[in-house]
């Protein structure tokens, strides 16, 4: 699990489902890294969404959940669809959904930087914007 998250944080920067196919391809390591990194969470996801873990609690830690969220977020429609399960990964979706109202509550402008620091790949025309 340790490499698979310190992968993902290093190497997910996807926006289509094509590319996600592409870097993590069926069968391959990389796709056994994106699915033990996004299981974890959305199994913390579903601790937060049915009030088992303090969703203010967490959020006052718990950063990856937000990182993986952010990074899984533009490919996540076509990942459903592909799957034909609507349904796929909503726990996680939830959280983070409600760890990004949490944060622009209590300190706004925090997730604006965490995006520009955390959510586009390094060395592209993209990050040079940021």
């Amino acid at each position: 699990m340790r490499e698979a998250r310190k992968w993902f944080a290093a190497n997910f920067y996807c926006e289509s489902i094509e590319e996600m196919t592409a870097l993590c391809p069926p069968g391959s390591e990389t796709n056994a890294f994106v699915r033990m990194v996004t299981s974890y969470w959305e199994m913390v996801g579903s601790f937060i969404a049915r009030g088992v873990l303090n969703d203010e609690l967490f959020f006052q830690s718990g950063q990856e959940l937000l990182l993986t969220w952010t990074r899984v977020k533009p490919v996540i429609a076509g990942v459903r669809a592909a799957f034909g399960n609507p349904r796929y990964l909503t726990n996680l979706e939830e959280a983070g959904e409600r760890y990004i109202a949490w944060w622009n509550r209590v300190a706004p402008g925090a997730y604006d930087s965490f995006v520009a620091r955390i959510g586009v790949k390094p060395g592209t025309p993209a990050a040079a914007k940021s």
